[in-house]
């Protein structure tokens, strides 16, 4: 009976939307199950069955980074590593310049892993101390930084893609809807614009105030960003340190913010042809029987797009049968539906 009151409430909500006023009982909220198969159906009168998103937006919002914290974090990083390294500056050994920018440059080089080795720990407590910021750095860099450059990027998505439509009659709709249909593909597109940039103002400034060539100014640019660091080719000018400190901060973390998004973009990429098949394939007997999770020789609306969910790897078998177990915990009575007296008896 609980089946064939699913079966009709997917049906009426399917074909004809209008019947959602026309009874009173259906302005509260149930959740309903097909065989073996729940299904939620959530109609909220006057929201439309949406009615939890300004929560769900307020509970995003916190999750953005603040980028005050940030600040504040590297801030401190770089003037304690500034501290350490300046007062211990006679047990580095390499080229130098001014004392403390090179503390600051020092403390920047170890903190992206780059080690051009144009200035070098030259006893244990150096050493010590480079080990030390070296994974603090990483970690700053890995789990705060990059956080915060993809927030930044997400931001820039919509100038993108206005800039894209300008000379069309795009409304702010179409463009947020453009920019979550590709949301992977601008952020990539930006990380890359942004990385050409990077490299182009680098190794111009490295021919220019380095006095290199063209070609070795262009090596030392993607050996810093890649973090190499063979050390041949650096910075060695207070000027051109000076313009390390931000340059390497912003070039090392948005090279590994491109590989990301590209990696993102591929799996993005398969997972869409995966979903595309799935749609487009003609459905088979064997289909219908793995569809059929209470074996009534019927596949109801909820039978069938959780077989498909599973097909495109959206969830697995483990998720259904976990959550199937807390259906049941629910449906005290066992009439397969929940109910505010089931929801008061299970507590």
């Amino acid at each position: 009976m609980a089946d064939d009151n699913a079966k009709q409430s997917l049906l009426s909500e399917t074909v004809d939307p209008s019947h959602l006023n026309e009874s009173n009982a259906l302005k509260r909220r149930k959740i309903r199950r097909c065989g073996s198969a729940p299904l939620s159906v959530m109609n909220c009168s006057g929201h439309n069955g949406i009615g939890s998103l300004p929560h769900l937006k307020s509970m995003f919002v916190k999750l953005e980074p603040s980028f005050k914290q940030v600040f504040i974090l590297l801030a401190a990083y770089l003037a304690v590593g500034t501290l350490c390294f300046y007062l211990i500056r006679d047990q580095i050994k390499g080229r130098k310049t001014n004392g403390v920018l090179d503390a600051v440059y020092f403390c920047v080089v170890t903190m992206t892993t780059v080690g051009y080795g144009d200035l070098v720990p030259d006893t244990i407590l150096a050493k010590l101390l480079a080990c030390v910021f070296v994974f603090s750095g990483m970690a700053l860099g890995g789990l705060i930084l990059s956080r915060a450059a993809d927030y930044i990027v997400e931001k820039q998505e919509v100038l993108l893609v206005k800039a894209m439509h300008r000379h069309e009659k795009a409304g702010p709709a179409e463009i947020l809807k453009d920019v979550e249909t590709n949301k992977v593909k601008y952020k990539f597109f930006l990380a890359l614009i942004l990385l050409l940039v990077l490299i182009i103002v680098g190794t111009l400034l490295l021919s220019l105030v380095e006095k290199l060539s063209f070609i070795d100014a262009f090596y030392c640019v993607c050996v810093t960003v890649t973090t190499l660091g063979y050390g041949d080719e650096s910075f060695s000018t207070g000027v051109g340190r000076a313009f390390a400190v931000f340059w390497i901060l912003s070039s090392t973390i948005c090279l590994a913010q491109f590989f990301l998004y590209l990696a993102e973009l591929y799996t993005e990429g398969r997972q869409r042809s995966l979903v595309k098949w799935v749609l487009t394939r003609k459905m088979t007997f064997s289909d219908l029987e793995g569809a059929d999770l209470d074996h009534d020789q019927a596949v109801c609306a909820a039978e069938f797009i959780l077989y498909k969910l599973k097909e495109m790897g959206k969830i697995s078998q483990e998720d259904i049968l976990l959550w199937m177990e807390r259906f049941k915990d629910l449906d005290v009575d066992g009439s397969g539906t929940l109910t505010r007296a089931n929801l008061m008896l299970s507590q």
